[in-house]
C-alpha cells in the first residue's frame, strides 16, 4: 500500500482525492483566510527598530506543528508517506513567481540583499520543477533518487536563506533606518502571503518529499540518478 505513491503513474494529481486530502485542503484553506485577516489588521507589522517577532512566528508555527503531527500521530504520518509527489512538485513551479522580487528592487520597494537571493533562488526551484515532475512522471521511482533529494535540499535552503537575509538583513546593514529601503513590505498584504504562508507551505512540502524519499530510499527497485 505505502508503495503506491511511487509505483502507480496512472494516479491522479488532485489533492482532494479523498477524506484526508479534503481534510488537508481545508486546513490550507483557512490558514490561508487566517493570513489574510491578520495582514489585513496588520498583526505581522512590527515596531521599528525591532525584530520581526510576528512574521518569524507566522514562518515557524505551522512547520513545527507539521513535524509535531508527524512525531505523534501514526495516521498523519501515514498521509504524509502517501501523499502524491508530483502534486508537491508541480506547486514548486508557482516559486517561478519570484521574479515579482526582482520587479519590486526596481522600483525601491525591496533591497537588493533580499530580492536577488531570494528571486533568483526562487526562479531556479521554480524553473525546474517541471523537470523534476517529468522525471516522477516518467519513473515513480525517481522519489527516491539522489537527484530528488538534493533538489528539494536545495529548495529548503532557498527559502531558509531567504527568510534568514529578509529578518537579520535590516539589523546588519543598518537599513532598518527612516528612509531607507528594507524588508518591510514584506509584513504587509499582499507580500506578506510569502513569508506567513507561502514560505511554510513549500517549506511543508519539501520535507513531505524528503519524508516520502527515505522511507523509498531502501527499497530494490530504488534507483540513484
Amino acid at each position: 500500500m505505502s508503495h503506491a505513491v511511487l509505483s502507480r503513474p496512472d494516479r491522479e494529481m488532485s489533492p482532494l482525492r479523498s477524506g484526508p486530502r479534503l481534510v488537508a485542503g481545508l486546513v490550507f484553506a483557512s490558514w490561508l483566510a487566517l493570513v489574510i485577516l491578520l495582514g489585513e489588521r496588520e498583526v505581522f507589522v512590527a515596531p521599528r527598530g525591532t525584530p520581526p517577532l510576528p512574521l518569524l512566528i507566522a514562518f515557524t508555527l505551522p512547520v513545527v506543528v507539521s513535524l509535531f503531527a508527524y512525531w505523534i500521530s501514526p495516521g498523519f504520518r501515514e498521509f504524509v508517506l502517501n501523499a502524491d509527489l508530483r502534486f508537491l512538485t508541480g506547486m514548486q513551479a508557482w516559486r517561478f513567481g519570484g521574479f515579482t522580487f526582482l520587479a519590486l528592487f526596481t522600483y525601491a520597494i525591496l533591497p537588493g540583499y533580499f530580492a536577488w537571493p531570494a528571486g533568483l533562488g526562487d526562479m531556479a526551484i521554480g524553473l525546474s520543477a517541471p523537470l523534476i515532475l517529468v522525471a516522477l512522471n516518467r519513473n515513480p521511482n525517481f522519489g527516491a533518487s539522489k537527484t530528488f533529494v538534493a533538489w528539494n535540499v536545495l529548495g529548503l535552503l532557498d527559502l531558509v536563506v531567504a527568510v534568514t537575509i529578509g529578518a537579520i538583513g535590516p539589523r546588519l546593514l543598518a537599513s532598518d533606518q527612516v528612509g531607507a529601503v528594507n524588508t518591510s513590505a514584506m509584513a504587509h498584504l499582499p507580500l506578506v502571503l510569502v513569508p506567513a504562508y507561502l514560505v511554510p507551505m513549500f517549506i511543508i512540502f519539501h520535507l513531505t518529499a524528503l519524508f516520502q524519499a527515505r522511507r523509498f530510499a531502501g527499497k530494490p527497485s530504488a534507483r540513484s540518478y
